[in-house]
């Protein structure tokens, strides 16, 4: 009753009160409906594939969400407006709420979706999308500014970096394939201070010299390559 009862609320409100707000009445509950077709998709006995786009369409949902939430904090401090609190709340009553960092005071990637995805298909027809993303937003919940100190485990640096590979090896788009190939870089940069034993830290040095200079050919009108020095004089900083 009460849901219902705040959702004819949000409903109703004039399109002036919301005009300023990056979530609507109307997004709110598109994005809502969106989210509950997804969970009965996942929940029901459809094929693995079908279960497994749902899993990322879900996903999707929450990243463009928690995107538009991302900017309203930078730009405020804080959610603003009806539709946006609603939303919130109602994401975390149908068990989906979107996950929160205290320590960054921002929304992170709910990637768990995206790897549930992969776990149903591994080699389904969305299984490059869902790497991509599950790449993505791990990666860059990983850090605040640098990027080599990240807040990560071995077995989770590890696995990113099989990722990337596996990502790599893949016929990806342009724009894809650069974001790919440099968090590569920057994952075998980083398992130079996170590996287990001296001759894995060696071995991923090796790699990670020999990706940040394939980066610098493969890409030399790229911004990304500003940060390529950068990792190089620290890999010279601890071999």
């Amino acid at each position: 009753m009460m849901r219902t009862l705040v959702a004819c609320l949000v409903a109703s409100l004039p399109l002036e009160a919301t005009a300023h707000d990056l979530i609507t009445a109307a997004s709110a509950q598109t994005y809502l409906g969106t989210v509950a077709e997804s969970q009965d998709t996942i929940a029901s006995k459809e094929p693995a594939a079908s279960r497994a786009l749902a899993q990322l369409v879900l996903g999707r949902t929450l990243d463009e969400i928690r995107e538009l939430l991302n900017r309203d904090l930078a730009a405020h401090g804080k959610v603003q407006g009806l539709p946006s609190n609603y939303l919130l709340a109602e994401l975390e009553r149908q068990g989906v709420a979107l996950a929160w960092s205290e320590k960054r005071r921002r929304f992170g990637a709910n990637t768990q979706y995206f790897e549930r995805s992969l776990a149903l298909a591994p080699r389904g027809p969305h299984a490059t999308d869902a790497g991509l993303r599950l790449l993505l937003g791990r990666f860059y919940d990983s850090f605040e500014s640098d990027p080599l100190a990240a807040d990560e485990s071995w077995p989770r640096l590890a696995g990113q970096i099989a990722l990337a590979q596996e990502l790599a090896a893949r016929d990806l788009p342009g724009d894809a394939r650069e974001e790919v190939d440099f968090i590569g870089a920057i994952l075998h940069a980083r398992a130079t201070l996170l590996a287990p034993d001296a001759g894995s830290r060696r071995s991923h040095g090796t790699k990670a010299r020999q990706a940040i200079a394939a980066f610098e050919a493969r890409y030399p009108d790229s911004l990304r390559n500003a940060l390529m020095p950068v990792l190089r004089a620290a890999l010279d900083k601890n071999q």
